[in-house]
């Protein structure tokens, strides 16, 4: 069993696709996932990129995908250390990483600059590598 941290645009283009999460992999966020993808998901239909009715299927598709989320103090503390050391201005992206290295194999991201610099300290992986 594989488990992979997966962060906002990785659930939201499982969504589009509505891609299926092979039997051997777990999947773990940290539980701000859910506002982060309610919120992505609002911004496209303001834009008008994406209309009401799809953007809640995506919702109810990252709702019903099987994600440990977890938000605990000691997943905080970690996630306070990755923003420091890696210079970052805030913590958001750094629970991923954080989570990564707490509780999983692999982070999964589509954003190459955070595969990059989250690369100095946990492993990363390709969707491709997810949907395997």
């Amino acid at each position: 069993m594989t488990r992979y941290v997966i962060e906002p645009e990785v659930a939201l283009a499982l969504a589009e696709r509505g891609a299926a999460i092979p039997p051997a992999h777990r999947l773990v966020a940290p539980t701000l996932l859910r506002s982060q993808v309610l919120a992505q998901l609002f911004v496209e239909v303001r834009r008008g990129t994406l209309d009401r009715k799809e953007a809640g299927r995506r919702l109810d598709y990252v709702r019903d995908l099987r994600i440990r989320l977890l938000g605990d103090r000691v997943l905080q503390r970690v996630a306070w250390d990755v923003a420091v050391g890696l210079g970052w201005p805030d913590t958001f992206q750094a629970e991923y990483v954080a989570l990564t290295k707490l509780q999983a194999d692999a982070l999964v991201t589509r954003n190459p600059a955070f595969a990059e610099a989250a690369a100095r300290l946990v492993p990363v992986a390709t969707m491709e590598d997810l949907l395997a």
